[in-house]
């Protein structure tokens, strides 16, 4: 704690301290001269390429990927083309350009991902310069060419290359160059001698700082800040323009006197081969000495510094931390920590200096300071130390809220974790609540680093399908990929740690296992799948068609059997296709009733193949009806009946038959009498017979295909009645007797209007239909004597209810007795 301030160092009413993170676990012999290095933002890993070797062409480079605490995470030798630049996209993959414009990605433990190209012209003129930068839209690539023109590509995951406008009179490659992002726009500032442009999709614009005179030397250097806000310039005269990246404001100008150094942090930090200048808006600055070749790497609160042998972070003294720590501070934060130190020592100093931060009521805000010094703290001891403080501050408070003290001992557990040699992340507090638990999950599980990521999850109680089950699912997926276990082994492995997990999908992890080759552990982990819907496709995908048959109809979902069933159509040919429904009965249930809508021909084709000849003859009728040819509708018909004899249905066959007889004779008939029946029913046919006073034909038909007695006077007396064909209706029941009674004959003459013709067959009809057939006709004095006749309690009444009481008084007292008379009975 005595020590604090010793790294800490003025520049005008700030300080800046450089931090060492750690002590470099490779092993370079040359330390970083002669490599592309590319360090990822956020802590991220470290990607070593030599520079390609002109004199020896075939000797080959080596790749290597560490993590930010020197450990090895990959290594292979270099076998593709000339690498131009190496850079990190936001998701830690490795970006390779080479000088022909392609662009390989590998993963952060070297593994190949994919390629693509930035554009025939780049790689017809080769690549001169290129940067990699993160907009809004993801990672982008930018290129130089030998042409002398910018090609942009603003996210690779969605390549999209836009040739930017030419720079006027550039007769070589620009001084210096960068990529501003501005309105989530990607644009590129160019320096041609002491010119600047700025290029867009459409135009290229000069430009001029404010405070930079135009007749200023050549602008040799620039960088823009890691948030794209700032901008420094440096021009061959050693003056340092500093200032917004839409060159409207300038923060600072200062001349360091030294000229061509290599500049790559914004709007503070200027490096040299062996001196880092930080100049400050006081025009004031700090000096250091640097003792082997290093990279800077900016971050959003500071400058990474690596070297052959360490890796130290320079950043600005957060306020907290100043506030508490400057030497004869009198902050409530600074008042506390002595209060504290006094209480361990168990000296009355304590009291003292906690009623000095009473009498202030400051003590809530001591509290705050102290722990969020803690948070910017990179050293455990001076973390507890803090925390101790405020926890101490808080027992003589009532009221102070608990989350952000317990949220600050949470967050320290991590990021000290992730910080750890082995581990080789090195965030700070601001980065991490920047980049965000899940970001922090995910990288740990790029790393392979399941155990810790789990820990995390845990500790930090994520919802268990971000969390636990998302980082379970990640370690199934990479243990399926190892070769040198048996497939039994993996998949109990695999199916016991997942046992309790929610939410995972063990088809993605079956597709892992199928795309590195291993089919049959594929189909095991599918079977702890318990969504048919997962488990089919990729059944399908594997060519396993009769298991994907039968997981589709265990689920019970019939599209999901006509998607195996028409998937297996397109596959197989239709021997084997029909063969295979033959053994699925609800598959094959369900394609005939497909085939019923959709293709009629071959569902002709599987009755054929299964010999079901009664299906066979109902195909040739419903085929029959669609053909407009009599000839061919008959010709149909013909085949039904043999097919159902066939089947030994003799009555389907037998009514064919006499559909086959009915057509015949309705052409005949159309051909004598030019009346249109073909395609009629037997009802019809005769009905339209009768309405056009056939009669003769109309009982031939009756003869000749057995017409029920009670159907064909039904069928007469109404087509006698719509024609009112009255005198052929009474001759029709005089005929012989009625087989459905005489009611009939009254109903139909009183549905059309005529009484007097209805009154006619009133005495024809029985006994118990009397008073029904006198009411019709509107006989209410003819009903009551049925009715008393007939002792039927329910008639009388039924005619007492027709029966108006002013005017047929001596008739309703007649009912009335012989009611009363039944009654007594």
């Amino acid at each position: 704690m005595a020590f604090v301030t010793a790294n800490w160092n003025p520049l005008g009413d700030a300080f800046y301290r450089k931090i060492e993170l750690y002590e470099m676990g490779w092993n370079l012999k040359d330390g970083l001269r002669d490599c592309l290095v590319a360090a990822a933002p956020y802590g991220g890993p470290i990607a070593l390429l030599k520079a390609h070797n002109r004199r020896s062409p075939s000797a080959r480079p080596q790749l290597e990927i560490f993590s930010s605490s020197g450990l090895p995470l990959a290594s292979f030798p270099w076998k593709s083309g000339v690498v131009k630049q190496l850079g990190w996209t936001v998701s830690d993959d490795l970006l390779c350009v080479q000088e022909d414009g392609t662009v390989l990605v590998y993963d952060l433990l070297g593994g190949f991902k994919r390629h693509f190209s930035m554009g025939n012209e780049v790689s017809q003129s080769q690549v001169l310069e290129t940067k990699i930068f993160h907009s809004p839209y993801g990672t982008g690539v930018a290129i130089l060419t030998g042409a002398l023109r910018f090609t942009l590509a603003t996210n690779i995951d969605d390549i999209k290359l836009r040739r930017l406008p030419e720079v006027p009179d550039l007769q070589g490659a620009p001084s210096c160059w960068a990529v501003l992002t501005q309105d989530r726009q990607s644009k590129v500032l160019v320096a041609n001698g002491s010119h600047l442009f700025v290029l867009d999709n459409t135009a290229c614009t000069p430009v001029t700082p404010p405070g930079l005179s135009p007749q200023a030397s050549s602008i040799v250097h620039m960088c823009v800040s890691f948030s794209y806000k700032y901008l420094a310039l440096l021009t061959d005269s050693g003056l340092v323009w500093m200032g917004t990246s839409n060159l409207k404001f300038v923060l600072l100008l200062f001349s360091c006197r030294c000229r061509r150094p290599k500049s790559q942090q914004p709007s503070a930090v200027v490096m040299w081969d062996g001196l880092l200048l930080v100049v400050g808006e006081c025009k004031e600055t700090i000096q250091y000495h640097l003792d082997d070749d290093s990279i800077l790497v900016p971050e959003l609160d500071g400058v990474r510094i690596i070297s052959g042998t360490h890796h130290e972070l320079l950043q600005e003294v957060p306020g907290a931390c100043e506030e508490i720590f400057k030497i004869a501070s009198m902050a409530p934060g600074a008042l506390l920590l002595e209060a504290h130190k006094e209480y361990e020592k168990e000296s009355q100093k304590a009291d003292e200096y906690l009623r000095e931060i009473k009498e202030q009521s400051l003590l809530s805000e001591a509290v705050r300071q102290c722990v969020e010094a803690a948070g910017h703290e990179h050293e455990p001891e001076t973390q507890k130390t803090l925390l101790r403080a405020a926890s101490f501050g808080k027992c003589f408070l009532s009221n102070f809220p608990p989350e952000q003290f317990v949220s600050m001992c949470r967050d320290l557990r991590v990021l000290n974790a992730v910080r750890d040699y082995t581990v080789g992340i090195p965030l700070s507090l601001t980065q991490f609540k920047q980049m965000t638990i899940q970001v922090l999950i995910d990288r740990l599980v790029y790393r392979k680093l399941y155990p810790l990521a789990i820990e995390v999850c845990c500790y930090l109680k994520t919802p268990e399908y971000q969390g636990v089950s998302r980082v379970l699912k990640h370690w199934a997926c990479y243990k399926v990929q190892q070769k040198e276990e048996s497939d039994e082994v993996i998949a109990k492995a695999v199916s016991v740690k997942l046992a309790d997990a929610a939410g995972i999908s063990y088809s993605e992890i079956a597709t892992k296992a199928y795309e590195s080759g291993r089919t049959e552990l594929a189909i095991k982990l599918l079977e702890f799948e318990p969504r048919s819907g997962e488990q089919v496709p990729l059944l399908l995908k594997m060519k396993k068609s009769p298991l994907a048959l039968s997981k589709a109809i265990e689920s019970g979902d019939t599209d999901l059997v006509y998607t195996v069933v028409m998937y297996l159509k397109n596959e197989l040919n239709r021997g084997d296709f029909f063969m295979m429904l033959r053994n699925q009965p609800v598959a094959l249930s369900l394609y005939k009733q497909f085939c019923k809508h959709q293709e009629q021909d071959t569902l002709k084709d599987l009755f054929n193949q299964d010999d079901d000849h009664e299906e066979l003859g109902n195909f040739y009728v419903k085929a029959s009806y669609k053909e407009q040819r009599l000839e061919a509708r008959i010709a149909h018909l013909q085949s039904a009946v043999d097919e159902y004899y066939k089947a030994k249905k003799e009555f389907s066959a037998k009514t064919t038959e006499d559909e086959m007889r009915l057509l015949r004779f309705q052409r005949k008939l159309e051909e004598e009498k030019g009346e249109q029946l073909v395609g009629f029913s037997l009802h019809d046919t005769m009905t339209t017979l009768l309405s056009v006073g056939l009669h003769k034909h109309v009982e031939q038909l009756y003869k000749d295909f057995r017409v029920p007695d009670k159907r064909f006077w039904w069928l007469r007396l109404k087509a006698l009645a719509e024609k009112e064909d009255w005198e052929e209706l009474e001759k029709f029941s005089k005929s012989k007797k009625s087989p459905i009674g005489y009611l009939p004959f009254v109903e139909v003459c009183i549905k059309h209007h005529n009484k007097y013709e209805a009154r006619k067959y009133v005495s024809k009809v029985t006994l118990e239909q009397k008073v029904k057939a006198h009411l019709a006709v509107g006989d209410v004095e003819g009903a009551a004597e049925a009715a008393i006749e007939r002792r039927n309690e329910s008639e009388i009444g039924t005619v007492l209810s027709r029966c108006a009481a002013t005017t047929d008084h001596l008739l309703v007292e007649r009912l009335n007795r012989a009611k009363a008379t039944v009654a007594k009975k």
